[in-house]
């Protein structure tokens, strides 16, 4: 696999980090020993060290020449509330949280990188190292936006990458436009009339109620979507009760919106509420609760950015091994906000169908080691091409 001679010479180096994260996964905002270690990297490569932005973020700052060109290169550093069911040395220590989206690789391929670059400085201009927390739910990508992340370090585009299971070790997949929806939470509390369980004529069930309620949600996307746009509602929490003889008072649920049109999403949020609260009235009982928050807008890449990605990535593995017409993914991205702000482009890295191949935010994943040094590559090809001196 085509990578840089001197990135590849420390592929256990990177591989030690990887674990080393694997092993202490940290949530949103708690990535306090995670941003530690890329901290002191960073300095130990003698990159120039900033923290504090959206709580555990780091920047590191690398300048090389006199040109004021400059460039972000994100990272993220957060797990997530997985249980791991991984048996191997280096699976998770903390019970109920691990890496199961590879933001461990994503953070290690980005060391490398700097390492690299820190050594050769083959380039001419600023490169700003974002390792970003709490991309999971919590928009730590937005609150490192409100901030001032480009502010206080200036980027003439900025650029993210994620592996992504299924697509071979030594692909690559990028596009101009949208690349990941917009994502949405919902809450729906359902209050009914409690009652012992053998007599439920006597009260009214909240459970039968929040049954019907996640059946019509999925009437919305067949019915009032218009069939060439694209939206997905997933319930993905059902809390009731407490005991096996008691109709419960109230039942709760959760869960995801993904659309990449606003006007779609407007649909989605008028016809979920019309929807749960005469459904629930329907039976007998009523809406208590209607939250709808939205929390990340589509990922888009820009198209020069898009290109200049492409370029990158062909330069590693041939343009025969970079999908430039991917169809989007409907999961959703906290890089958007950074795109809301300046150009840049978000691209897949294939993490292989064997060791790690099952796909992320599963307990059994495992980011796949051996695309680390092809990563950390293509993030020092991106900086030399964007950044390449120029000629006297």
């Amino acid at each position: 696999m085509p990578t840089i001679n001197r990135i590849a010479s420390f592929h256990k180096d990177m591989t030690a980090w990887r674990h080393d994260i694997h092993r202490h996964p940290e949530t949103a905002f708690e990535e306090v020993r995670t941003a530690d270690i890329v901290a002191d990297k960073l300095k130990s490569f003698g990159i120039e060290v900033h923290r504090g932005l959206a709580k555990t973020g780091v920047v590191g700052v690398l300048r090389s020449g006199t040109s004021k060109r400059s460039i972000g290169l994100r990272a993220d550093m957060d797990a997530l509330d997985v249980h791991e069911t991984n048996r191997f040395a280096h699976a998770s220590t903390i019970p109920g949280k691990m890496h199961a989206c590879g933001h461990d690789g994503h953070t290690t391929m980005l060391l490398g990188a700097a390492r690299y670059l820190a050594e050769t400085r083959n380039f001419d201009g600023t490169v700003n190292f974002i390792f970003q927390p709490a991309e999971e739910n919590e928009g730590g990508g937005r609150v490192m936006v409100e901030e001032g992340l480009f502010g206080k370090f200036p980027c003439d585009g900025v650029y993210g990458m994620h592996n992504i299971p299924g697509i071979p070790v030594g692909h690559f997949a990028v596009r101009p436009g949208p690349m990941m929806a917009a994502t949405a939470i919902f809450e729906i509390v359902v209050k009914g009339v409690g009652t012992g369980a053998a007599l439920p004529h006597r009260g009214v069930d909240p459970i039968l109620a929040g049954s019907h309620i996640v059946t019509a949600l999925q009437s919305i996307v067949a019915r009032n979507v218009d069939p060439m746009d694209n939206a997905v509602i997933s319930t993905t929490q059902f809390h009731a009760g407490t005991t096996w003889n008691v109709i419960p008072l109230e039942c709760t649920l959760r869960g995801t919106v993904r659309v990449f049109k606003e006007s779609v999403q407007d649909i989605v949020e008028k016809r979920m509420e019309s929807i749960a609260r005469n459904v629930a009235e329907g039976l007998g009982a009523a809406l208590a609760r209607w939250r709808y928050e939205r929390r990340n807008p589509p990922t888009v890449n820009s198209v020069q950015e898009a290109e200049n990605a492409a370029r990158a990535a062909s330069t590693l593995v041939g343009a025969e091994n970079v999908d430039r017409t991917p169809t989007p993914l409907m999961a959703g991205e906290d890089f958007a906000w950074m795109l809301l702000k300046k150009p840049g482009c978000y691209i897949w890295i294939g993490n292989g169908d064997g060791e790690g191949g099952c796909m992320v935010h599963s307990p059994g994943y495992d980011f796949n080691d051996e695309i680390l040094p092809l990563g950390a590559s293509y993030w020092a090809t991106l900086v030399e091409q964007q950044l390449a001196r120029q000629d006297e």
